[in-house]
């Protein structure tokens, strides 16, 4: 047996940890839906000018990231992108959401979304600080 020096993990180690650890917690929870979902905004020559990654995870959508080019910034692509991908998981039966942002990004944006701030931490990253926002909603 032996502890390997910190590195990148190969695609196989990774999996292995991964699907060991989501057995470990599927014993605790159950087997609940999980997917990785995306939409994005395209223009006329399909160039990605913005888009908005998550994952419904136990019960929740979480949103990885969204970013909508300045090209077309402030044209409601954001509200749309969030609201989509939102829409999607309450199909899926999920009404619980959650976020992070920092304070250089969009924490107003989030706000006017209706999503409410339970949480933060400062210097993340190292000046700034990063905001955890969730909403919930019925069906």
């Amino acid at each position: 047996m032996r502890i390997t020096t910190v590195s990148q993990p190969a695609d196989g180690d990774f999996e292995v940890l991964k699907n060991g650890l989501n057995g470990f917690n599927e014993v605790h929870t159950g087997s609940l839906y999980r997917e990785k979902i995306s939409s994005f905004v395209k223009d006329n020559q399909n160039q990605t000018l913005g888009g908005i990654l998550g994952e419904i995870k136990w019960g929740w959508l979480y949103i990885e990231g969204l970013w909508v080019s300045e090209s077309v910034r402030s044209k409601g692509f954001g509200s749309k992108l969030l609201q989509q991908l939102e829409d999607y998981a309450q199909s899926k039966g999920v009404t619980n959401y959650r976020l992070e942002t920092t304070s250089f990004q969009a924490l107003d944006f989030y706000k006017k979304q209706g999503y409410v701030l339970f949480g933060q931490l400062p210097d993340m990253p190292p000046t700034f600080t990063s905001y955890f926002l969730k909403k919930q909603t019925a069906i």
